[in-house]
C-alpha cells in the first residue's frame, strides 16, 4: 500500500477530514457521530476560543486517491508555559487496520510539532484535556457517553507500532441507582462529618443566573485541578464559549454547589447522556436535530457525572461527597437508573477508592500515550 500524507488545506480537504469516520464506523453500532457543527469548531476549521493562543494542523493520509487515515497536530502553548515541558498532542486520529498509514502520519504530526519546539508527542486530546480526551483500550461493546470517545479496537495496535507507550490511563465508573441502598455506611459519615465541621450549605446552581453559575463552577473546576497531571486551566474565552454552548444543555438538578459562609467551594456537574439522541440525528443539529435532541429530556435515563471538584483547602475532607449526595433525591425524582463517572485519572486515588468503596464498577479505561526521541528515553539514537 502507498500512502501519501498531506496537509489540509481546503474546505474540500476538511470535508474529507469529517466524513472519515462516518466511512470507518458504519458496521460499529457502538459509535457516536460528533456534533459536526461542534467538531469543526474543535479542529479550528471554524472559530473556537482555544486557537486564540494555540495551533493546530490537520493531515490526511490517502492510497489510491482514497481517504484512510487523519489525524490533527496540536501545539498547546498553555501546556508548554505551566508544565515547563516540551510536549505537544495529536488528536482527532481515525485510520483504517494498517500500520503503514499509523507510521505515515505521525512522521508528520512528529515534524511539524519539532519544527515549533515539541518533541514529545502526547495524546489523544481533542484539542485538549478539557475537551475529549484519551483513547478507548478496554469496553469496545458498550456505547460511550456523552462526550466521551470511542474508537476500534486496533487503535491501540497502531498507536504502539509506531512507538507510543502509555503515560496515564483514565476510567469511567458505572453505577446503577439500586446500589444507592447498600452504600457503605462510612460515607454516609463522611458526609455528615463534613458537613457538621464546615457548615456546608448545597443547593442546585441558579439558571436565572446561567451565566455567572457556570463561570462559578468552572472558576471552581480550575482552582481544584492545580496539581492534576496534565491540566490546563480554561481560558477566559473558553469559559465564555463553554457557558453557551452548554447552557440548553445543562439541567439544574443534575448540579450541585457547596458553599461555606456562602463561597462556592465545591461543585458537582452532570449532563444528561444525549448520545443515543445525537446517534439518531446522526450528528446533525440542522435543521431539526436540534428540537429532537432537547425534547422530553424526562426519557434520558442515564447522565454522565463529568466534575466533582473542590477548592484544594477543602479537597480530602469529603466535601465532594456533600455535594454528590445532593444529586440523589434529584436524580431518582427525574427517573435516572444509570450513572457514568468519568474521566477519573488513575493517578487520583481519592476518587478511585471513593468510587469503589461506593460500589461503583470499573466500565471503560481510556489511555493517553506518549511518544519521545530515542535519545529522551534513556537510549542511543
Amino acid at each position: 500500500m502507498s500512502i501519501t500524507v498531506k496537509p489540509v488545506a481546503s474546505k474540500a480537504d476538511q470535508k474529507q477530514f469529517l466524513d472519515l469516520p462516518w466511512r470507518l464506523y458504519r458496521d460499529t453500532p457502538q459509535w457516536v457521530p460528533p456534533l459536526l457543527q461542534n467538531h469543526k469548531e474543535l479542529l479550528g476549521f471554524t472559530k473556537h476560543p482555544f486557537y486564540e493562543t494555540n495551533e493546530i494542523q490537520t493531515f490526511l493520509a490517502y492510497s489510491d486517491g482514497q481517504v484512510v487515515g487523519r489525524v490533527a497536530a496540536i501545539l498547546n502553548r498553555g501546556h508548554i508555559e505551566r508544565h515547563e515541558e516540551p510536549v505537544g498532542f495529536f488528536g482527532f486520529f481515525e485510520s483504517e487496520d494498517n500500520e503503514e498509514i499509523a507510521k505515515a502520519l505521525f512522521a508528520e504530526v512528529r515534524t511539524w510539532l519539532a519544527e515549533r519546539g515539541a518533541t514529545i508527542v502526547r495524546g489523544p486530546a481533542n484539542p485538549s484535556l478539557n475537551y475529549e480526551c484519551g483513547l478507548l483500550i478496554d469496553g469496545y461493546d458498550k456505547r460511550p457517553t456523552f462526550m466521551m470517545t470511542y474508537n476500534l479496537p486496533y487503535y491501540g495496535q497502531l498507536l504502539e507500532s509506531v512507538g507510543f507507550e502509555k503515560v496515564e490511563d483514565m476510567a469511567a465508573f458505572w453505577g446503577h441507582v439500586e446500589m444507592l441502598d447498600s452504600l457503605d455506611k462510612k460515607l454516609e459519615f463522611v458526609i455528615e462529618e463534613a458537613t457538621r465541621r464546615f457548615n456546608v450549605k448545597i443547593r442546585q446552581m441558579n439558571t436565572k443566573n446561567f451565566d455567572k453559575e457556570v463561570r462559578m463552577f468552572l472558576d471552581v473546576y480550575n482552582q481544584s485541578l492545580g496539581g492534576t497531571w496534565g491540566f490546563v486551566p480554561l481560558m477566559e474565552g473558553e469559559i465564555d464559549h463553554m457557558s453557551k454552548s452548554l447552557k440548553h444543555l445543562i439541567v439544574p438538578e443534575m448540579t450541585s454547589v457547596a458553599e461555606v459562609d456562602g463561597r462556592p467551594i465545591g461543585a458537582v456537574f452532570a449532563l444528561l447522556d444525549y448520545n443515543p439522541r445525537i446517534k439518531a440525528i446522526n450528528g446533525r443539529l440542522f435543521p431539526f436535530g436540534f428540537i429532537r435532541l432537547l425534547w422530553n429530556r424526562k426519557k434520558i435515563p442515564k447522565v454522565r457525572l463529568m466534575s466533582t471538584n473542590v477548592v484544594p483547602e477543602y479537597q480530602k475532607w469529603g466535601v465532594g461527597l456533600v455535594a454528590m449526595a445532593r444529586l440523589v433525591p434529584d436524580i431518582l425524582a427525574w427517573g435516572i437508573q444509570e450513572v457514568e463517572f468519568s474521566w477519573v485519572l488513575e493517578s487520583n486515588t481519592l476518587s478511585y477508592k471513593s468510587l469503589k468503596r461506593g460500589g461503583a464498577m470499573l466500565e471503560k479505561t481510556y489511555r493517553m500515550y506518549d511518544w519521545k526521541p530515542l535519545e529522551q528515553n534513556g537510549e542511543a539514537t
